[in-house]
């Protein structure tokens, strides 16, 4: 398709459906599979996880030295010792067990405090925005997906209207656009 107006102009229009959040969404899910995969069965291989979350998000528990040390974020290493690592769906957090400076302690993770996640060992790595604490995007597995993709839809809407920060417009102005040519089928 071609564009018969000739301005020049080669930038896109703004999308009408909210792609980026839908990403979002997904990419949260693979984290989570990967997680519950984890918790399950124990990590494969050279595979190991960096989890970023802001740790003044509410309803995250950590340590106090920790709190003090790391007052806005941190990242935590998932590899050859932690232990109870538990996904909640339901209550949307993860907990897992680990050990700061010889002291084992268990942190709970809520899901939208998480901001990164990778697995070095595939090149894999996620950067998510927190979730306003009022929102669930993630749904426990007993919704349909149907359900699911509504309450994706209104939970955007609603951070969508949301007040952007500091960050969001950083990390809007570091967007990429990816090609999609090499996944077009050739008409030759």
């Amino acid at each position: 398709m071609t564009n018969s107006d000739n301005s020049g102009s080669n930038e896109n229009p703004p999308s009408l459906l909210p792609y980026n959040e839908w990403i979002e969404a997904a990419y949260r899910e693979v984290m989570l599979k990967a997680l519950e995969s984890v918790a399950k069965d124990g990590l494969p291989g050279s595979h190991n996880f960096y989890i970023q979350f802001k740790t003044d998000y509410p309803d995250v528990i950590i340590p106090p030295q920790l709190k003090e040390k790391y007052p806005e974020e941190m990242t935590i290493v998932l590899q050859h010792q932690f232990w109870d690592l538990k996904i909640n769906r339901i209550k949307q957090q993860m907990s897992v067990g680990l050990s700061f400076g010889g002291v084992g302690s268990i942190l709970v993770i809520p899901f939208g405090s998480v901001i990164g996640f990778a697995d070095p060992f595939v090149n894999l790595a996620f950067n998510f925005q927190p979730i306003p604490s009022s929102l669930t995007v993630i749904q426990s597995e007993e919704k349909t997906p149907v359900q699911t993709l509504r309450t994706v839809t209104n939970n955007m809407e609603e951070l969508k209207n949301a007040k952007p920060s500091k960050e969001s417009n950083a990390s809007k102005e570091k967007s990429q656009v990816i090609s999609l040519d090499a996944f077009r089928k050739k008409t030759d």
